[in-house]
C-alpha cells in the first residue's frame, strides 16, 4: 500500500478540506474526492498559501530576465483535494483551455504560482495564479508544449 502512495503521491486519505474563507481562486473538479462544495473542492488565495510553499526561479519566454514565483506545488494542491485520474483541462479567467498530464507533475516540480517576484498577481498581471514549470531545470521544458500548458490567469482544473 505504501508503494502505491508513493508512486501517486496526489492520492491521499480523505480528510475534510475546509471552506474557504474568502473569494474562491480556485476550483477543482472532476475525479476528487476530498470535496467543501457540492462536487468540487474550492479553494481561496489563504487555503493555497497555507499550503507548503516552493519558490522557483526561472526565465520564462513572457518576462525578461530570472522571474521568481512562490506557491505550492500542483501536486499539493491536487493532493488536498484527493484528486485521482491521468490528466488535467485547466481553465483561464479568458477561457483559455489547456490539457496537461499528470505525469507532468510527478516528473517537474510544477508551481501554482501566486506570487511573482514576491509581489500578489493582479488578473491584468496574469494573475491571480499561474502554472509555472521549471522551465530552467531541463531542457526539455524550454518549448512550445510546455509552455503552452503554463496557463495564468487560472480558475479552475478539472481532473480526468
Amino acid at each position: 500500500m505504501l508503494a502505491a502512495f508513493c508512486l501517486v503521491p496526489w492520492v491521499r486519505p480523505a480528510r475534510a478540506l475546509e471552506a474557504p474563507q474568502g473569494k474562491v481562486v480556485l476550483t477543482i473538479l472532476g475525479q476528487v474526492s476530498t470535496t467543501n462544495a457540492p462536487g468540487r473542492a474550492e479553494f481561496d488565495m489563504a487555503m493555497l498559501a497555507a499550503l507548503p510553499q516552493r519558490q522557483l526561479v526561472t526565465h520564462t519566454p513572457w518576462h525578461k530576465g530570472l522571474q521568481t514565483f512562490t506557491g505550492p506545488l500542483l501536486r499539493d494542491v491536487l493532493a488536498q483535494a484527493g484528486a485521482t485520474g491521468h490528466r488535467l483541462v485547466a481553465m483561464a479567467l479568458n477561457d483559455y483551455r489547456i490539457e496537461l498530464p499528470l505525469d507532468d507533475l510527478q516528473t517537474f516540480d510544477v508551481v501554482l504560482a501566486r506570487l511573482h517576484n514576491g509581489e500578489p498577481m493582479r488578473v491584468r498581471d496574469m494573475g491571480p495564479l499561474f502554472i509555472v514549470y521549471p522551465y530552467d531545470s531541463d531542457e526539455r521544458l524550454r518549448n512550445d508544449r510546455y509552455y503552452s500548458r503554463s496557463a495564468w490567469q487560472l480558475r479552475s482544473l478539472t481532473v480526468q
